[in-house]
This record gives structure tokens, C-alpha cells and sequence, in this order.
């Protein structure tokens, strides 16, 4: 939540704390675009603690499927995730994506990765890569 503080993002349903395990959803809540959104994932896929898979189960999108690997990599942690996602409106939204939308959420995945560089500096630096398509 502190990686996106300027969206004001925070859990309203589900899992709100603690950790999320298999089959879990959380519903959050965010301001994108100046529209206060709401956006329910699910823990789709679950191998802890090398992956996981969270996918949309309700919210804006037409899809949008999230995955998060962990691997050591010479002693440190390195992340890396894949996000898939479509917009809705058909051809209006293929535009949205091509735009707009894959370049703010790859930047909200690069605010992401660096809070979590941050707050794990001094214990373990990870090696992590963010990308959408």
C-alpha cells in the first residue's frame, strides 16, 4: 500500500491483513484516473514460496491476470513478475492500453519494486524485474 499512497489504495474486503494464501481474494480500493475503483483479485495459483497468480475477479478490466516468481539468485531474492491484462470496449480499449494503460501500470509496478527495494535495504537486496503486456 505504500508503493501506491498517491491512490489512496487501500483493502476494504477479504483478506485485509496478514498474509493471503490459495483460493483468497481481497477487494481493493483505489483512485486511478480520478475514479475512486474498486478491484477484487483471487490467489489463483499458489507454489510458496517460489509463486503466486492473482486474478481479477471483479473490477475495470476485461482481464487481468498478475503473476509474482521468487528466486535466489547468488544469495539474493530476486522477483519477477508478468502482468496480462485487456481493458474493456473492445477497439476503444485497445487503444486505452496501447496509450495509456500499459504505461501507468508499469510504472505503479515500478513504484512497487523500488518500495520493496526500500524496505528491505540493509537485509536482503533483491534482484527484481516488473513488466505489463
Amino acid at each position: 500500500m505504500k508503493s501506491v499512497s498517491h491512490t489512496k489504495e487501500r483493502a476494504v474486503a477479504g483478506r485485509t491483513s496478514g498474509l493471503i494464501g490459495p483460493g483468497e481474494e481481497v477487494t481493493w480500493r483505489a483512485r486511478h484516473f480520478g475514479i475512486t475503483q474498486n478491484f477484487t483479485s483471487r490467489i489463483t495459483a499458489f507454489d510458496r514460496p517460489r509463486y503466486f497468480q492473482d486474478t481479477m475477479q471483479r473490477g475495470s478490466f476485461k482481464s487481468f491476470i498478475h503473476d509474482h516468481f521468487f528466486e535466489l539468485d547468488q544469495e539474493k531474492t530476486k522477483m519477477t513478475e508478468t502482468l496480462r491484462f485487456s481493458a474493456p470496449l473492445g477497439f476503444l480499449g485497445r487503444i486505452a492500453e496501447k496509450l495509456v494503460l500499459r504505461r501507468y501500470l508499469n510504472h505503479l509496478l515500478e513504484l512497487r519494486v523500488a518500495t520493496i527495494k526500500e524496505a528491505v535495504r540493509g537485509v536482503v537486496h533483491p534482484a527484481s524485474r516488473s513488466t505489463a503486456r
